[in-house]
């Protein structure tokens, strides 16, 4: 094997641990969406491949059938990574760059496989037996590159396993409280939360209207639904019983730069303003309007505990949801009962602020952000779903509603609590002085900021939370 062989191998080394790592572990976060789960175990079984390879290229000289039987794991290889393609293609819209480095990857193995067929040709030609081939730092090269292969193998087949065991509840049981037929429009439809509800909606027979920004996200709703990338595709004449608002651009992906909260608040402000237009131009109102908020209406807070009549402190998040509710406001002015949704931290493992938890978890790194005092009001994302059928169905029902469980707990609790589900230690400690300087704002309101809040309009409008406390949550989502 020549020296321009263990290159191209070393190169796709590299790029195998950069997918590995930056895609499926940081970013994608696969070992913790059951979607992906064949994908996983599609990756198990490859890595055990290039274990094997490793090992056996890395300290032997392989003849005859041996060598015949390297050749017949290449091509297993390139038959699990054709069937690989197919999966991500069905189960998962891949990201720009996991893309590149797939073409990467395979036409830096193409050229691995010119290079070394002939060489194990020419060993299958030869009598059958095994031989030493140690070559000094390459072969201890090889051999960590097989343990680490064989390690990856199992981090997925595990992870396989226990998605597996992680099943979500029936859709349609999640909006059970919605009288007859309704047709309901969802706004950030393909959102974490939007994508749970039209499920819920289209599974319990509802007809829901859709509406979709991204054309590329539009897979990820079932069918049957009517699709929509415009408010202005719908006719006056079209019957619409609710509408659910829940579009804005994400707040906890990256830091608050003045470009970014502009984003934050105008994606909210003027898709509510749209739908308030749509409403006024309708010749039959809807019945009622589920307007997003969220629980960072109030500001920040130490202990206080805060119902739907609390006052607020002034910072980015109540600007920023305070605006949001008042652009809902006018909607009343058409007869439309109007409901602001002040949604909490919402805990699920299809998206949400803890699928970034249980990755650094997992391996024994979290712990608790700063003093973990502050505090941390949450709500299981099935139960957002069946709070939001429910504020829909009760017409008694407007205003705020804190769309948050019943018991809310401190961060350093609620590290504590996903560690002991994980059986994983919750020690790392982050500095929030380190946060602050890092993440200003942005840190100091998500991270290091909370509030104590109550559902009190939800329990005593007759809602009843599947999961009141947090380690209920973790045993049905994790």
């Amino acid at each position: 094997m020549t020296s321009l062989l263990w290159t191209l191998i070393a190169i796709q080394v590299v790029m195998g641990v950069f997918d590995t790592f930056y895609h499926h572990e940081l970013t994608e976060r696969l070992a913790w969406r059951p979607s992906q789960r064949y994908e996983l175990q599609l990756h198990a079984l490859r890595n055990m491949l290039y274990a094997l390879l490793f090992l056996v290229l890395g300290w032997l000289e392989v003849h005859g059938v041996f060598a015949m039987l390297i050749i017949v794991v290449l091509v297993a290889e390139i038959v699990i990574t054709l069937m690989d393609f197919v999966e991500e293609d069905m189960s998962r819209k891949l990201p720009a760059s996991e893309r590149i480095n797939h073409t990467l990857l395979a036409i830096n193995y193409g050229a691995i496989l010119v290079l070394l067929l002939p060489v194990l040709i020419g060993w299958a030609a030869q009598p059958t037996g095994v031989k030493s081939a140690y070559t000094g730092w390459l072969s201890l090269i090889a051999a960590a590159a097989a343990v680490g292969a064989a390690l990856c193998g199992l981090r997925d087949f595990t992870a396989s396993k226990r998605l597996s065991r992680m099943t979500s509840a029936p859709t349609a049981s999640l909006v059970e409280k919605l009288p007859d037929r309704q047709t309901v429009l969802v706004t950030g439809a393909t959102g974490f939360i939007g994508s749970r509800l039209v499920a819920g909606l289209s599974g319990a027979g509802h007809q829901v209207i859709a509406l979709v920004r991204s054309p590329a996200k539009i897979e990820m709703l079932p069918p049957p639904i009517t699709l929509i990338t415009s408010l202005d595709q719908l006719p006056a004449d079209t019957r619409i019983d609710a509408i659910v608002n829940l579009a804005g651009e994400p707040i906890g992906n990256g830091l608050w730069t003045e470009a970014k909260r502009r984003k934050i608040l105008d994606s909210r402000i003027n898709m509510t303003g749209d739908i308030v237009r749509l409403i006024a131009r309708l010749e039959r109102k809807p019945a009622v309007l589920v307007s997003g908020s969220a629980i960072g209406w109030y500001g920040l807070w130490q202990d206080q505990v805060l119902t739907e009549s609390a006052k607020s402190h002034a910072c980015f998040s109540h600007e920023l949801c305070d605006a949001w509710e008042k652009a809902a406001r006018p909607a009343e002015e058409h007869g439309v009962r109007v409901v602001y949704l002040r949604i909490g931290l919402v805990i699920g493992t299809d998206g949400g602020f803890i699928t970034r938890m249980l990755t650094p978890f997992e391996f024994g790194l979290g712990g608790p952000l700063g003093s973990g005092r502050q505090w941390m009001s949450w709500i299981e994302r099935d139960d957002l779903i069946r709070l939001i059928a429910h504020v829909i169905a009760r017409q008694e029902i407007s205003g705020p509603v804190n769309a948050t469980a019943p018991i809310p707990v401190t961060n350093l609790n609620f590290t504590e609590e996903l560690g002991r589900r994980l059986r994983r230690p919750a020690v790392f400690r982050i500095s929030g002085g380190l946060l602050r300087r890092v993440g200003g704002d942005f840190a100091n309101e998500l991270l290091l900021g909370g509030q104590r809040v109550l559902p009190n309009k939800a329990l005593s409008n007759g809602f009843v939370f599947r999961h009141e406390t947090l380690r209920s949550a973790f045993e049905a989502i994790l």
